[in-house]
């Protein structure tokens, strides 16, 4: 899929280093294609990592994709340089008369505080409030969709006894459902995260669908019943060895953590993990942008 960003974003060297066929606007302007416009709501907090992670998970189909990367004003990122977000992010506001094909809100790592003692918990939810009208699906990651499931369905997280941190194997459980097209019956995928939501609270909505879950970890995925809400528990977009430099961050700084599951070879940290996931997240997306965005939007974005 041809991905088209801004022509000095550093990932798309990266990307194109890959292999990948990512485009500048300029070429964008020459092509007589309509492209999905998915926009990113990025709240990791080395956001550079995350651009690429997306990027690179986005680019499987032969869909052009025109991403937007937006971030929250009521938050001042420490982790990311204030020139980077001013060259290729905006604000909510500088798009919110704009409607989108899709939206990606991202994790962040404030999951043991309560969603209301998040700085950018009220932007968060204008934001929320206005995908339901302008965006024709949205996917919502580990954070981000323990945040949406909370502002659209009040379902708590609950924090876990132990940090879920890891690769886990999940099961397939609806496979009917075209967002699992192509999936094995059991997948990896990786986890990093200290709370949880519980699968009873999901399915007594009577409005959402589990549609893969771990034994080890809790449900992997699942949506509501249009497919306009996405909410993917783990972190399928993660690189090989995202794990791995955060256990070598947090053991730097002298937290109790346990070694990633299921994630170094012989349990070895010196051996460079294998990448088992990719296949999967890949099969995710692309999923997502064909039957959940590119099937049921319209031609021409604003007319429902």
């Amino acid at each position: 899929m041809p991905i088209k960003v801004k022509g000095e974003l550093p990932a798309k060297e990266i990307l194109e280093r890959e292999n990948i066929f990512v485009m500048d606007e300029n070429r964008a302007l020459h092509q007589d294609i309509r492209p999905l416009e998915i926009g990113i709501l990025n709240l990791m907090p080395v956001k550079q990592d995350t651009e690429l992670q997306l990027l690179r998970s986005l680019s499987n189909t032969p869909l052009q994709v025109d991403v937007t990367f937006m971030t929250v004003s009521s938050h001042e990122s420490k982790n990311t340089p204030t020139s980077h977000i001013n060259k290729f992010y905006v604000t909510f506001d500088e798009v919110k008369d704009r409607t989108f094909d899709g939206l990606i809100i991202t994790g962040a790592p404030v999951e043991l505080l309560d969603f209301e003692e998040v700085d950018y918990w009220e932007e968060l939810k204008e934001i929320m409030e206005w995908s339901k009208t302008h965006v024709t699906s949205t996917m919502n990651l580990c954070w981000g969709a323990q945040a949406a499931l909370y502002y659209h369905y009040g379902i708590q997280k609950h924090e876990t006894q132990k940090k879920i941190f890891g690769v886990f194997k999940h099961r397939v459980s609806n496979r009917k459902i075209p967002l699992v097209r192509g999936f094995d019956d059991v997948f990896l995928a990786p986890h990093s995260r200290h709370t949880t939501v519980y699968r009873e609270d999901l399915l007594a909505t009577g409005k959402i669908m589990i549609l893969a879950e771990s034994a080890d970890a809790g449900v992997f995925l699942a949506m509501n019943e249009d497919g306009s809400q996405v909410f993917v528990m783990g972190h399928p977009e993660y690189d090989r060895v995202t794990l791995h430099n955060e256990y070598m961050r947090d053991r730097a700084k002298g937290l109790e953590i346990d070694k990633p599951q299921n994630y170094y070879i012989n349990d070895d940290e010196t051996i460079r993990p294998e990448l088992q996931w990719r296949s999967h997240a890949n099969n995710l997306y692309t999923n997502w942008l064909n039957y959940y965005v590119y099937q049921v939007t319209p031609y021409e974005l604003g007319r429902k």
